[in-house]
């Protein structure tokens, strides 16, 4: 596939791979969604039942997306050995004849919210929003470059914090949830691994400048859609409490 161009002056050298890293991490601290006030909220134990269902029923949406994002990631990779390292990735979240996968990991914790899993898994009820926001994902990983498309995976950089202090509060205020929080439990060890990997594969493959601002800028689109997932959940059930005809409403979906 070819890489869209960017205008920087041709003398623009190539960052180091700390320079890039900082970088992108510079994106994380400044636009992922661990600041979003619907995540401060639930770290403050100020959702109610209601809206951590409408929270595992919409990102239920996303995370059911990984693993075909990661299959068309996969189909334009031209390398064996690229291949061999990204389909993990798939069998992380579909999972195998011997292990469970993320998604069947999420339903548990759907389940634990007071949510139907058959009801979740047919996408009854989630916002339109959210489906515009995934699928965008989808566009950016089957529309541009192989580059791009490994460098939006990159919230993996960040992730492991706020994973980790998401499984802090929601056993402190929310402990119902305790026997459905495995999903977290396998990405503390999952998303550093999977990190590592992208962040050198776009180092090693991003030939010029340019390149490296095509990468970082993936990177802000993905946490721009993961923000948006959030805008979407407080402006239906926070502030103003406006969810749209067909979507969720508290208590539709429990057992």
């Amino acid at each position: 596939m070819a890489i869209r161009s960017i205008e920087l002056d041709s003398a623009a050298a190539l960052l180091s791979f700390e320079q890039l890293r900082a970088q992108l991490r510079a994106i994380g601290e400044e636009r992922y969604h661990h600041k979003h006030p619907f995540h401060l909220m639930m770290h403050e134990g100020l959702l109610t039942r209601g809206q951590l269902q409408a929270w595992a029923l919409n990102r239920y949406y996303y995370q059911s997306i990984i693993p075909i994002k990661d299959s068309i990631i996969l189909s334009h990779g031209l390398d064996p050995s690229f291949r061999r390292a990204w389909r993990k990735r798939i069998i992380d979240h579909d999972g195998d004849a011997n292990r469970e996968g993320g998604i069947q990991r999420w339903l548990k914790l759907a389940e634990a919210t007071g949510l139907n899993a058959d009801k979740v898994r047919a996408g009854t009820g989630i916002l339109p929003a959210t489906r515009f926001a995934v699928n965008e994902y989808l566009n950016i990983v089957r529309n541009r470059s192989l580059l791009e498309a490994v460098a939006s995976s990159l919230t993996e950089l960040f992730s492991r914090d706020l994973i980790s202090l998401r499984m802090e509060k929601l056993r402190e205020h929310y402990p119902w949830l305790s026997g459905g929080l495995d999903y977290f439990e396998a990405r503390l060890t999952q998303a550093p691994d999977d990190a590592k990997f992208a962040v050198d594969y776009v180092y090693a493959n991003a030939k010029t400048r340019a390149e490296q601002e095509l990468a970082i800028q993936a990177l802000r689109d993905k946490c721009d859609i993961l923000w948006a997932l959030l805008d979407a959940l407080y402006f239906a059930y926070v502030q103003p409490g406006w969810p749209p005809p067909g979507a969720f409403r508290m208590r539709e979906l429990e057992e």
